[in-house]
Protein backbone atom coordinates (compact mmCIF):
# COMPACT_ATOMS: atom_id res chain seq x y z
CA UNK A 1 0.00 0.00 0.00
CA UNK A 2 2.97 1.99 0.73
CA UNK A 3 4.46 1.73 -2.08
CA UNK A 4 1.56 2.14 -4.41
CA UNK A 5 1.62 6.03 -3.50
CA UNK A 6 4.38 7.06 -4.53
CA UNK A 7 5.45 8.93 -7.49
CA UNK A 8 7.84 7.05 -9.67
CA UNK A 9 9.99 8.05 -11.94
CA UNK A 10 12.00 6.93 -15.36
CA UNK A 11 15.56 6.04 -14.05
CA UNK A 12 17.00 4.49 -17.82
CA UNK A 13 15.17 3.19 -21.32
CA UNK A 14 16.20 0.42 -22.66
CA UNK A 15 15.23 -0.02 -26.39
CA UNK A 16 16.18 -3.15 -28.08
CA UNK A 17 15.49 -1.94 -31.99
CA UNK A 18 16.34 -4.90 -33.84
CA UNK A 19 14.50 -7.80 -31.44
CA UNK A 20 13.73 -11.24 -33.30
CA UNK A 21 11.61 -13.38 -31.51
CA UNK A 22 13.25 -16.39 -32.11
CA UNK A 23 16.36 -15.17 -30.94
CA UNK A 24 15.06 -13.49 -27.94
CA UNK A 25 17.43 -14.93 -25.01
CA UNK A 26 20.27 -14.03 -27.09
CA UNK A 27 18.78 -10.94 -27.99
CA UNK A 28 18.58 -9.89 -24.62
CA UNK A 29 22.19 -10.77 -23.31
CA UNK A 30 23.88 -8.52 -25.90
CA UNK A 31 25.67 -5.41 -23.94
CA UNK A 32 27.03 -3.86 -27.10
CA UNK A 33 25.39 -0.39 -26.86
CA UNK A 34 24.88 3.41 -27.12
CA UNK A 35 23.67 6.15 -25.30
CA UNK A 36 22.05 8.61 -26.90
CA UNK A 37 19.47 11.78 -25.93
CA UNK A 38 19.36 9.38 -22.42
CA UNK A 39 18.15 6.12 -24.49
CA UNK A 40 20.08 3.47 -24.18
CA UNK A 41 20.16 1.32 -27.71
CA UNK A 42 20.97 -1.94 -28.35
CA UNK A 43 21.10 -2.82 -32.16
CA UNK A 44 24.58 -4.10 -32.97
CA UNK A 45 23.64 -4.28 -36.54
CA UNK A 46 22.66 -0.31 -36.61
CA UNK A 47 19.27 -0.98 -37.88
CA UNK A 48 17.71 2.77 -37.35
CA UNK A 49 19.17 5.83 -36.27
CA UNK A 50 19.28 6.06 -32.72
CA UNK A 51 17.55 9.84 -33.34
CA UNK A 52 13.95 8.36 -34.15
CA UNK A 53 13.66 6.81 -30.61
CA UNK A 54 13.90 11.17 -29.70
CA UNK A 55 11.15 11.79 -31.91
CA UNK A 56 8.50 8.97 -31.30
CA UNK A 57 9.26 8.04 -27.71
CA UNK A 58 7.65 10.10 -24.92
CA UNK A 59 8.67 8.57 -22.27
CA UNK A 60 12.33 10.20 -21.07
CA UNK A 61 14.32 9.17 -18.49
CA UNK A 62 14.62 11.45 -15.28
CA UNK A 63 11.08 12.27 -16.05
CA UNK A 64 8.13 11.25 -14.21
CA UNK A 65 6.47 8.26 -15.06
CA UNK A 66 2.74 9.06 -16.32
CA UNK A 67 0.29 6.53 -17.63
CA UNK A 68 -0.93 8.50 -20.51
CA UNK A 69 2.96 9.25 -22.28
CA UNK A 70 2.93 5.21 -21.77
CA UNK A 71 1.07 5.04 -23.84
CA UNK A 72 1.19 7.59 -26.35
CA UNK A 73 4.95 5.93 -27.07
CA UNK A 74 3.25 2.46 -27.71
CA UNK A 75 0.69 3.77 -29.78
CA UNK A 76 3.51 6.26 -31.85
CA UNK A 77 5.91 3.06 -32.19
CA UNK A 78 2.91 0.98 -33.92
CA UNK A 79 1.74 4.03 -36.29
CA UNK A 80 4.78 3.91 -37.52
CA UNK A 81 3.97 1.09 -39.71
CA UNK A 82 8.25 -0.29 -39.52
CA UNK A 83 7.40 -2.83 -36.63
CA UNK A 84 6.03 -6.01 -36.85
CA UNK A 85 5.48 -6.28 -32.77
CA UNK A 86 6.24 -3.31 -30.13
CA UNK A 87 6.55 -4.60 -26.59
CA UNK A 88 7.21 -2.65 -23.66
CA UNK A 89 7.81 -3.93 -19.30
CA UNK A 90 9.30 -1.94 -16.64
CA UNK A 91 11.63 -3.07 -13.79
CA UNK A 92 11.01 -1.58 -10.83
CA UNK A 93 13.59 -0.66 -7.85
CA UNK A 94 11.24 -0.61 -5.09
CA UNK A 95 14.27 1.40 -2.42
CA UNK A 96 14.44 4.63 -4.99
CA UNK A 97 10.71 3.76 -6.57
CA UNK A 98 12.36 4.40 -10.03
CA UNK A 99 11.50 2.36 -13.20
CA UNK A 100 13.69 1.05 -15.98
CA UNK A 101 11.80 0.79 -19.17
CA UNK A 102 12.54 -1.71 -21.57
CA UNK A 103 10.91 -1.72 -25.24
CA UNK A 104 11.50 -4.47 -27.25
CA UNK A 105 10.81 -4.04 -31.29
CA UNK A 106 10.41 -6.23 -33.48
CA UNK A 107 10.94 -5.15 -37.47
CA UNK A 108 8.84 -6.44 -40.42
CA UNK A 109 10.79 -7.39 -43.58
CA UNK A 110 12.12 -4.58 -44.86
CA UNK A 111 11.76 -5.24 -48.43
CA UNK A 112 8.44 -6.95 -49.49
CA UNK A 113 6.76 -6.41 -52.98
CA UNK A 114 3.00 -6.96 -53.28
CA UNK A 115 0.54 -7.18 -56.50
CA UNK A 116 -3.40 -5.87 -56.92
CA UNK A 117 -5.94 -6.49 -59.50
CA UNK A 118 -8.97 -4.39 -59.47
CA UNK A 119 -12.47 -4.84 -62.07
CA UNK A 120 -15.25 -2.76 -63.10
CA UNK A 121 -18.31 -2.91 -65.25
CA UNK A 122 -20.67 0.23 -66.56
CA UNK A 123 -24.22 0.45 -68.01
CA UNK A 124 -22.71 1.56 -71.33
CA UNK A 125 -21.24 -2.33 -72.04
CA UNK A 126 -17.38 -1.33 -70.77
CA UNK A 127 -15.81 -3.93 -68.41
CA UNK A 128 -12.18 -2.96 -67.08
CA UNK A 129 -9.15 -3.94 -64.87
CA UNK A 130 -6.07 -2.57 -63.64
CA UNK A 131 -3.07 -4.57 -62.36
CA UNK A 132 -0.62 -2.46 -59.43
CA UNK A 133 2.76 -4.26 -59.13
CA UNK A 134 4.35 -2.78 -55.81
CA UNK A 135 7.48 -2.67 -54.19
CA UNK A 136 8.60 -1.46 -50.79
CA UNK A 137 11.11 -0.73 -48.65
CA UNK A 138 10.04 0.74 -44.94
CA UNK A 139 13.56 1.63 -43.36
CA UNK A 140 14.80 3.07 -46.61
CA UNK A 141 17.39 5.42 -44.96
CA UNK A 142 17.31 3.81 -41.54
CA UNK A 143 14.66 6.49 -39.81
CA UNK A 144 11.77 4.25 -40.77
CA UNK A 145 11.01 5.57 -44.21
CA UNK A 146 8.54 4.27 -46.44
CA UNK A 147 9.64 3.70 -50.29
CA UNK A 148 7.25 2.31 -52.26
CA UNK A 149 7.94 2.54 -56.30
CA UNK A 150 4.13 1.13 -57.97
CA UNK A 151 3.81 0.06 -61.39
CA UNK A 152 0.25 0.17 -62.93
CA UNK A 153 -1.63 -0.83 -66.04
CA UNK A 154 -5.47 -0.89 -66.61
CA UNK A 155 -7.85 -1.27 -69.21
CA UNK A 156 -11.68 -0.45 -69.79
CA UNK A 157 -12.77 -2.00 -73.20
CA UNK A 158 -16.43 -1.87 -74.85
CA UNK A 159 -17.12 -5.53 -75.84
CA UNK A 160 -20.46 -4.22 -77.42
CA UNK A 161 -23.15 -1.52 -78.16
CA UNK A 162 -22.84 1.63 -80.33
CA UNK A 163 -19.63 2.65 -78.89
CA UNK A 164 -17.48 -0.31 -79.37
CA UNK A 165 -13.96 0.13 -80.46
CA UNK A 166 -13.15 3.47 -78.11
CA UNK A 167 -11.22 1.16 -75.66
CA UNK A 168 -9.10 3.58 -72.81
CA UNK A 169 -5.20 2.00 -71.90
CA UNK A 170 -3.73 3.78 -69.18
CA UNK A 171 -0.39 2.54 -67.98
CA UNK A 172 2.14 4.71 -66.14
CA UNK A 173 4.55 4.59 -62.66
CA UNK A 174 4.44 6.15 -59.22
CA UNK A 175 7.41 6.54 -56.38
CA UNK A 176 6.21 8.16 -53.01
CA UNK A 177 9.00 8.65 -49.79
CA UNK A 178 7.52 9.21 -46.66
CA UNK A 179 9.69 10.31 -43.71
CA UNK A 180 7.90 9.62 -39.95
CA UNK A 181 8.48 13.78 -39.20
CA UNK A 182 8.22 17.20 -40.17
CA UNK A 183 11.17 17.80 -42.55
CA UNK A 184 10.57 22.08 -42.94
CA UNK A 185 14.17 24.31 -43.31
CA UNK A 186 15.24 25.66 -40.12
CA UNK A 187 12.52 24.81 -37.85
CA UNK A 188 12.07 21.36 -35.38
CA UNK A 189 8.36 20.68 -35.11
CA UNK A 190 6.84 16.97 -33.60
CA UNK A 191 3.23 15.89 -32.45
CA UNK A 192 2.83 15.24 -29.09
CA UNK A 193 -0.37 12.66 -29.55
CA UNK A 194 -0.82 9.07 -31.18
CA UNK A 195 -0.16 10.03 -34.68
CA UNK A 196 3.29 10.44 -36.03
CA UNK A 197 3.44 13.48 -38.47
CA UNK A 198 4.36 12.57 -41.68
CA UNK A 199 6.32 13.88 -44.95
CA UNK A 200 5.67 12.88 -48.31
CA UNK A 201 7.54 13.12 -51.50
CA UNK A 202 5.52 12.20 -54.82
CA UNK A 203 6.48 11.51 -58.57
CA UNK A 204 3.98 9.98 -61.42
CA UNK A 205 4.08 9.61 -64.73
CA UNK A 206 0.88 8.13 -67.45
CA UNK A 207 0.47 7.07 -70.08
CA UNK A 208 -3.75 7.35 -71.38
CA UNK A 209 -4.56 5.82 -74.69
CA UNK A 210 -8.30 6.27 -75.82
CA UNK A 211 -7.92 4.13 -79.11
CA UNK A 212 -9.34 5.97 -81.99
CA UNK A 213 -9.04 9.32 -80.03
CA UNK A 214 -6.16 10.56 -78.24
CA UNK A 215 -3.54 10.08 -76.36
CA UNK A 216 -1.71 12.12 -73.21
CA UNK A 217 1.10 11.81 -70.94
CA UNK A 218 1.14 12.93 -67.88
CA UNK A 219 4.24 13.86 -65.08
CA UNK A 220 2.84 15.03 -61.48
CA UNK A 221 5.24 15.19 -58.21
CA UNK A 222 4.13 16.85 -55.13
CA UNK A 223 5.87 17.48 -51.46
CA UNK A 224 3.57 17.87 -48.28
CA UNK A 225 3.16 17.01 -44.79
CA UNK A 226 0.06 14.89 -43.32
CA UNK A 227 -0.29 15.08 -39.79
CA UNK A 228 -3.47 14.21 -37.00
CA UNK A 229 -4.70 16.28 -34.13
CA UNK A 230 -6.84 13.29 -33.04
CA UNK A 231 -8.44 10.56 -34.00
CA UNK A 232 -11.16 12.19 -35.51
CA UNK A 233 -9.06 15.21 -37.27
CA UNK A 234 -6.39 14.43 -39.90
CA UNK A 235 -4.38 17.70 -42.07
CA UNK A 236 -2.86 17.76 -45.40
CA UNK A 237 -0.99 20.41 -46.36
CA UNK A 238 0.69 20.38 -49.87
CA UNK A 239 3.25 23.45 -50.58
CA UNK A 240 4.16 22.19 -53.81
CA UNK A 241 2.03 20.60 -56.37
CA UNK A 242 3.16 20.29 -60.19
CA UNK A 243 1.16 18.72 -62.79
CA UNK A 244 2.03 18.70 -66.35
CA UNK A 245 -0.34 17.22 -69.09
CA UNK A 246 0.04 17.30 -72.68
CA UNK A 247 -1.29 15.49 -75.77
CA UNK A 248 0.97 12.88 -77.47
CA UNK A 249 -1.27 11.93 -80.77
CA UNK A 250 -4.81 12.99 -81.80
CA UNK A 251 -6.63 11.31 -84.71
CA UNK A 252 -7.90 12.71 -87.38
CA UNK A 253 -11.80 11.65 -86.32
CA UNK A 254 -11.37 13.93 -83.03
CA UNK A 255 -10.13 16.73 -84.64
CA UNK A 256 -12.99 16.85 -86.57
CA UNK A 257 -15.27 15.99 -83.73
CA UNK A 258 -13.77 19.17 -82.15
CA UNK A 259 -15.21 21.08 -85.35
CA UNK A 260 -18.78 19.91 -84.03
CA UNK A 261 -18.28 20.38 -80.93
CA UNK A 262 -15.45 22.52 -79.47
CA UNK A 263 -15.80 21.62 -76.16
CA UNK A 264 -14.08 18.58 -76.71
CA UNK A 265 -10.84 20.27 -77.06
CA UNK A 266 -10.20 21.04 -73.36
CA UNK A 267 -9.39 17.16 -72.89
CA UNK A 268 -6.62 17.69 -75.14
CA UNK A 269 -5.12 20.77 -73.76
CA UNK A 270 -1.77 21.18 -72.73
CA UNK A 271 -2.16 21.81 -68.81
CA UNK A 272 0.64 23.38 -66.74
CA UNK A 273 -0.58 23.33 -62.94
CA UNK A 274 2.14 24.81 -60.61
CA UNK A 275 0.63 25.47 -57.13
CA UNK A 276 -0.27 23.82 -53.52
CA UNK A 277 -3.61 22.51 -51.66
CA UNK A 278 -4.51 22.12 -48.31
CA UNK A 279 -7.27 19.25 -47.07
CA UNK A 280 -9.06 19.08 -43.70
CA UNK A 281 -10.82 15.76 -42.39
CA UNK A 282 -13.06 15.12 -39.69
CA UNK A 283 -14.97 12.06 -39.36
CA UNK A 284 -16.60 11.13 -35.94
CA UNK A 285 -17.13 8.00 -36.76
CA UNK A 286 -13.48 6.91 -36.69
CA UNK A 287 -13.40 7.63 -33.13
CA UNK A 288 -13.52 3.73 -32.05
CA UNK A 289 -17.09 3.12 -30.90
CA UNK A 290 -19.56 0.71 -32.28
CA UNK A 291 -22.07 3.44 -33.13
CA UNK A 292 -22.50 4.37 -37.23
CA UNK A 293 -23.93 7.88 -36.24
CA UNK A 294 -22.16 10.96 -36.16
CA UNK A 295 -21.02 13.88 -38.81
CA UNK A 296 -18.10 13.86 -41.29
CA UNK A 297 -16.78 16.83 -43.07
CA UNK A 298 -13.71 17.02 -46.14
CA UNK A 299 -12.40 20.64 -47.10
CA UNK A 300 -10.27 21.01 -49.67
CA UNK A 301 -8.59 24.47 -50.93
CA UNK A 302 -6.93 23.99 -54.04
CA UNK A 303 -4.31 27.04 -55.31
CA UNK A 304 -2.61 27.23 -58.78
CA UNK A 305 -0.35 30.00 -60.37
CA UNK A 306 -1.12 32.47 -57.33
CA UNK A 307 2.70 33.80 -57.10
CA UNK A 308 3.53 32.91 -60.24
CA UNK A 309 0.75 35.19 -61.72
CA UNK A 310 1.44 37.68 -59.33
CA UNK A 311 5.07 38.41 -60.25
CA UNK A 312 4.80 38.01 -63.82
CA UNK A 313 1.52 40.29 -64.03
CA UNK A 314 -0.15 37.29 -66.16
CA UNK A 315 -4.16 38.61 -67.53
CA UNK A 316 -4.87 36.85 -70.16
CA UNK A 317 -8.30 39.27 -70.45
CA UNK A 318 -5.62 41.80 -71.73
CA UNK A 319 -3.32 39.98 -73.86
CA UNK A 320 -0.72 39.02 -70.96
CA UNK A 321 -0.88 35.58 -71.14
CA UNK A 322 2.66 34.53 -69.35
CA UNK A 323 4.06 31.08 -69.94
CA UNK A 324 7.03 28.80 -68.17
CA UNK A 325 8.96 26.55 -70.32
CA UNK A 326 6.95 27.74 -73.19
CA UNK A 327 3.65 26.62 -71.96
CA UNK A 328 0.79 28.86 -69.98
CA UNK A 329 0.53 27.92 -66.33
CA UNK A 330 -3.02 28.09 -64.58
CA UNK A 331 -4.20 30.55 -62.55
CA UNK A 332 -7.23 29.65 -60.39
CA UNK A 333 -8.68 29.06 -56.57
CA UNK A 334 -11.00 25.84 -55.84
CA UNK A 335 -12.25 24.63 -53.28
CA UNK A 336 -14.76 21.48 -52.12
CA UNK A 337 -16.54 20.83 -49.54
CA UNK A 338 -18.14 17.31 -48.58
CA UNK A 339 -20.53 17.11 -45.49
CA UNK A 340 -22.22 14.13 -44.35
CA UNK A 341 -24.34 12.83 -41.47
CA UNK A 342 -25.05 9.18 -40.38
CA UNK A 343 -27.92 8.42 -38.08
CA UNK A 344 -28.05 4.93 -36.95
CA UNK A 345 -32.06 3.44 -36.83
CA UNK A 346 -31.76 0.43 -35.15
CA UNK A 347 -29.64 -1.82 -34.02
CA UNK A 348 -28.49 -2.82 -37.76
CA UNK A 349 -29.74 -0.15 -40.25
CA UNK A 350 -28.30 3.43 -41.37
CA UNK A 351 -29.77 6.62 -42.68
CA UNK A 352 -26.76 8.23 -44.83
CA UNK A 353 -26.42 12.57 -46.12
CA UNK A 354 -24.69 14.10 -47.60
CA UNK A 355 -24.20 17.51 -49.69
CA UNK A 356 -21.08 18.67 -51.62
CA UNK A 357 -20.43 21.74 -52.64
CA UNK A 358 -17.78 22.75 -55.26
CA UNK A 359 -16.73 25.97 -56.57
CA UNK A 360 -13.35 26.75 -58.91
CA UNK A 361 -12.78 30.21 -60.14
CA UNK A 362 -10.29 30.92 -62.90
CA UNK A 363 -8.57 34.33 -63.02
CA UNK A 364 -5.07 36.25 -64.64
CA UNK A 365 -3.24 33.69 -66.59
CA UNK A 366 -7.00 31.41 -67.15
CA UNK A 367 -9.96 31.39 -68.50
CA UNK A 368 -11.22 28.38 -67.37
CA UNK A 369 -9.91 25.51 -64.84
CA UNK A 370 -7.66 22.84 -65.90
CA UNK A 371 -9.77 19.82 -66.98
CA UNK A 372 -8.30 17.76 -64.78
CA UNK A 373 -9.33 20.51 -62.00
CA UNK A 374 -12.77 20.45 -63.30
CA UNK A 375 -16.07 18.95 -61.32
CA UNK A 376 -18.47 16.44 -62.86
CA UNK A 377 -21.81 14.56 -61.98
CA UNK A 378 -23.07 10.91 -62.46
CA UNK A 379 -21.58 7.71 -61.92
CA UNK A 380 -21.81 5.35 -59.31
CA UNK A 381 -20.38 7.69 -56.72
CA UNK A 382 -22.70 10.50 -57.89
CA UNK A 383 -26.03 10.53 -59.51
CA UNK A 384 -26.34 7.08 -59.92
CA UNK A 385 -29.05 7.77 -62.66
CA UNK A 386 -27.07 8.96 -65.19
CA UNK A 387 -23.65 7.94 -67.16
CA UNK A 388 -20.35 9.46 -65.38
CA UNK A 389 -19.76 13.04 -66.84
CA UNK A 390 -23.05 13.08 -68.40
CA UNK A 391 -24.86 15.84 -66.86
CA UNK A 392 -24.57 19.04 -67.39
CA UNK A 393 -23.22 22.09 -67.63
CA UNK A 394 -26.42 23.68 -66.67
CA UNK A 395 -29.21 22.77 -68.76
CA UNK A 396 -26.89 21.62 -71.95
CA UNK A 397 -27.57 17.98 -72.89
CA UNK A 398 -23.97 17.29 -74.66
CA UNK A 399 -23.26 14.74 -72.70
CA UNK A 400 -26.29 13.04 -72.96
CA UNK A 401 -26.27 13.53 -76.90
CA UNK A 402 -24.01 11.11 -78.77
CA UNK A 403 -21.85 12.78 -81.45
CA UNK A 404 -21.90 10.96 -85.22
CA UNK A 405 -18.65 9.49 -84.58
CA UNK A 406 -20.26 7.42 -81.54
CA UNK A 407 -18.42 8.49 -78.57
CA UNK A 408 -19.40 10.57 -75.44
CA UNK A 409 -18.13 13.30 -74.64
CA UNK A 410 -17.02 14.67 -70.62
CA UNK A 411 -19.46 17.22 -69.39
CA UNK A 412 -17.13 19.58 -66.47
CA UNK A 413 -18.05 22.68 -64.83
CA UNK A 414 -16.63 25.21 -62.61
CA UNK A 415 -19.16 24.98 -59.96
CA UNK A 416 -20.72 21.98 -58.17
CA UNK A 417 -23.82 21.11 -56.04
CA UNK A 418 -24.73 17.53 -55.09
CA UNK A 419 -27.02 15.97 -52.40
CA UNK A 420 -27.40 11.90 -52.05
CA UNK A 421 -29.48 10.35 -49.20
CA UNK A 422 -29.80 6.80 -48.57
CA UNK A 423 -31.36 4.70 -46.40
CA UNK A 424 -29.19 1.41 -45.50
CA UNK A 425 -30.82 -2.18 -44.08
CA UNK A 426 -29.25 -5.36 -43.11
CA UNK A 427 -31.76 -7.98 -45.16
CA UNK A 428 -29.30 -11.44 -43.94
CA UNK A 429 -26.72 -12.44 -42.83
CA UNK A 430 -23.95 -10.81 -45.75
CA UNK A 431 -26.17 -8.98 -47.88
CA UNK A 432 -27.26 -5.38 -47.34
CA UNK A 433 -30.01 -3.22 -49.04
CA UNK A 434 -30.25 0.44 -49.97
CA UNK A 435 -33.18 2.95 -51.09
CA UNK A 436 -31.59 6.28 -52.38
CA UNK A 437 -32.15 9.43 -53.91
CA UNK A 438 -29.48 11.74 -55.78
CA UNK A 439 -29.47 14.95 -56.90
CA UNK A 440 -27.12 17.60 -58.40
CA UNK A 441 -25.61 19.07 -61.35
CA UNK A 442 -22.69 21.25 -62.53
CA UNK A 443 -22.32 25.41 -63.97
CA UNK A 444 -19.66 27.19 -65.45
CA UNK A 445 -19.08 30.65 -64.80
CA UNK A 446 -19.01 32.24 -67.84
CA UNK A 447 -21.39 32.06 -70.99
CA UNK A 448 -20.25 29.77 -73.40
CA UNK A 449 -21.68 30.12 -76.85
CA UNK A 450 -20.50 26.08 -77.26
CA UNK A 451 -22.40 24.96 -74.07
CA UNK A 452 -25.63 26.67 -73.78
CA UNK A 453 -27.61 27.13 -70.98
CA UNK A 454 -24.28 26.20 -69.30
CA UNK A 455 -23.94 29.11 -67.12
CA UNK A 456 -24.81 29.33 -63.48
CA UNK A 457 -27.81 31.42 -62.33
CA UNK A 458 -30.44 31.82 -59.88
CA UNK A 459 -32.67 29.40 -61.12
CA UNK A 460 -29.82 27.00 -60.81
CA UNK A 461 -32.03 24.91 -58.21
CA UNK A 462 -34.47 24.42 -61.04
CA UNK A 463 -31.75 23.15 -63.05
CA UNK A 464 -30.41 19.53 -60.78
CA UNK A 465 -30.83 16.80 -62.00
CA UNK A 466 -32.40 14.01 -59.77
CA UNK A 467 -32.21 10.15 -59.77
CA UNK A 468 -33.78 7.62 -57.27
CA UNK A 469 -32.93 3.70 -56.95
CA UNK A 470 -31.89 0.55 -55.07
CA UNK A 471 -28.80 -1.17 -54.09
CA UNK A 472 -27.42 -4.67 -53.26
CA UNK A 473 -24.60 -4.72 -50.96
CA UNK A 474 -22.48 -8.04 -50.13
CA UNK A 475 -20.04 -7.46 -47.45
CA UNK A 476 -17.29 -9.66 -47.48
CA UNK A 477 -15.49 -8.58 -44.85
CA UNK A 478 -12.37 -7.76 -46.86
CA UNK A 479 -14.19 -5.73 -49.16
CA UNK A 480 -17.43 -4.78 -49.39
CA UNK A 481 -19.43 -5.33 -53.54
CA UNK A 482 -22.21 -2.71 -54.50
CA UNK A 483 -24.41 -2.94 -57.39
CA UNK A 484 -26.80 0.07 -57.76
CA UNK A 485 -29.85 0.32 -60.34
CA UNK A 486 -30.83 3.95 -60.72
CA UNK A 487 -33.45 5.68 -62.92
CA UNK A 488 -33.64 9.33 -63.65
CA UNK A 489 -36.44 11.00 -62.28
CA UNK A 490 -35.67 14.90 -63.43
CA UNK A 491 -33.88 15.68 -66.63
CA UNK A 492 -32.41 19.43 -66.31
CA UNK A 493 -31.83 19.38 -69.95
CA UNK A 494 -35.63 19.43 -71.13
CA UNK A 495 -37.89 22.26 -71.68
CA UNK A 496 -38.89 24.29 -68.20
CA UNK A 497 -41.85 23.01 -67.20
CA UNK A 498 -40.96 19.23 -68.67
CA UNK A 499 -38.23 18.26 -67.06
CA UNK A 500 -39.73 16.30 -64.33
CA UNK A 501 -39.89 12.00 -66.34
CA UNK A 502 -41.68 10.38 -63.02
CA UNK A 503 -44.68 10.00 -65.20
CA UNK A 504 -43.21 8.49 -68.13
CA UNK A 505 -41.88 6.04 -66.16
CA UNK A 506 -42.68 2.63 -67.90
CA UNK A 507 -40.90 -1.15 -67.17
CA UNK A 508 -42.22 -2.87 -69.87
CA UNK A 509 -40.90 -0.76 -72.71
CA UNK A 510 -37.72 -1.92 -73.73
CA UNK A 511 -36.54 0.69 -74.99
CA UNK A 512 -37.33 3.03 -71.79
CA UNK A 513 -35.53 0.33 -70.07
CA UNK A 514 -32.14 0.54 -72.18
CA UNK A 515 -32.12 4.35 -72.01
CA UNK A 516 -33.24 4.97 -68.89
CA UNK A 517 -32.26 2.13 -66.45
CA UNK A 518 -28.46 2.52 -65.04
CA UNK A 519 -26.78 -0.42 -63.06
CA UNK A 520 -23.57 0.40 -61.58
CA UNK A 521 -21.30 -2.06 -59.97
CA UNK A 522 -18.94 -0.73 -57.70
CA UNK A 523 -16.34 -1.80 -54.62
CA UNK A 524 -16.76 0.15 -51.37
CA UNK A 525 -20.23 2.52 -50.55
CA UNK A 526 -20.62 5.49 -52.68
CA UNK A 527 -20.22 7.51 -49.42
Amino acid sequence: PYASKQIYSIDKVIIYSNYNLTTAIRDTLKTDSEIVNGFQIIDRKKTFKPELFSRILTVNNGSIYNRTNHNLSLSRLINLGTFQFVKNRFEVDPDSFKLNAYYYLTPMKRKSISAEIGGLSKSSNVTGSELTVNWRNRNTFKGAELLSIAAYIGAEVQFSGQYSGYNTLRYGTEVNLSSPRFLIPFLRLNTSNAFVPRTNFQLGYDILNRQKLFALNSFRGQMGYIWKESIKKEHRFNPIVVNYVQPITVTEEYLKSIQNNPVLKRSIDTQFILGSNYNFNFNELNDGRLNTSGWYFNGLLDLSGNIAGLVSGASVKDGKERKIWGTPFSQFIKSEFDLRRYIQVGLKNQWANRIVLGVGYPYGNSTILPFVKQFFVGGNNSLRGFRSRSVGPGTYNGGILVDSSGFLSDMTGDLKLELNSEFRMKIANIFYGALFIDAGNIWLWNSNSNQPGGKFSKNFLKELAVDAGIGLRIDLVILLLRLDLGIPLRKPWLPDGQRSVINKIDFSSSQWRKENMIYNLAIGLPF
